[in-house]
């Protein structure tokens, strides 16, 4: 695809609803569309909107094995509340037993995400055309500034809640009724693994006193 045509799909999709994205991108790339969610504190909003445009479409989650009981609890509740098509992945356990014998999360929390989410997510990408995850521009600065859809190292990468505000996601959640993440009440606006996230506003609770904001999935 040229970046020109690239240019005027975003710019379409710009004025779309968007239950409209989401359709026009897995009218597109059908089996070829790879959906992801963390089941964190924002991911019912994608899995919501699936659940009306495409009932059943697979939706692939990683399971890295440090994440809080609370996380496994909301998978399981928004899984029966929108009987989800949920493909779990699970790192290599080989490398996720080095990653918890050292430590990695202390000594190099990049390498850890590495082994735990990272690679996992490299082993299915291949499979596809287009990556859609549920990433929201205001969460930082590095998402403020990606596209609706751009293509990075080999693959679309269609973000089709980029653009919402803060405001939008609560007045949506609101409207619909959709559950909050048990955490959120607690003070954590952003949910990772257990070793790396702790309460914060916005994702200041993520990789506290590194100098990390991403996991490396959207890098």
């Amino acid at each position: 695809m040229h970046t020109v045509i690239l240019k005027q799909i975003n710019h379409c999709l710009s004025s779309s609803l968007v239950d409209a994205r989401l359709a026009y991108i897995l009218n597109t790339f059908r089996e070829k569309a790879l959906v992801t969610t963390s089941f964190g504190t924002t991911s019912v909003l994608l899995l919501h909107i699936m659940n009306r445009v495409r009932k059943d479409f697979p939706v692939h989650f990683i399971d890295t094995g440090y994440l809080f009981p609370e996380t496994y609890e909301y998978k399981d509740q928004l899984t029966r509340m929108f009987d989800l098509n949920i493909i779990t992945h699970k790192p290599d356990p080989e490398v996720h037993q080095e990653s918890k014998r050292n430590e990695l999360w202390r000594l190099n929390p990049d390498l850890c995400c590495s082994y735990n989410k990272v690679e996992p997510m490299e082993a299915i990408k291949p499979n596809y055309e287009v990556w859609i995850s549920g990433l929201i521009g205001y969460q930082n600065s590095y998402r403020t500034g990606l596209d609706i859809l751009q293509k990075r190292k080999g693959i679309f990468r269609f973000y089709p809640l980029i653009d919402w505000s803060e405001a939008q996601v609560n007045d949506y959640m609101d409207y619909f009724g959709l559950p909050h993440h048990p955490l959120e009440r607690m003070g954590f606006a952003s949910v990772g693994c257990t070793h790396c996230t702790l309460k914060g506003a916005g994702r200041e609770g993520r990789w506290v006193g590194t100098d990390k904001s991403e996991c490396g999935l959207h890098l």
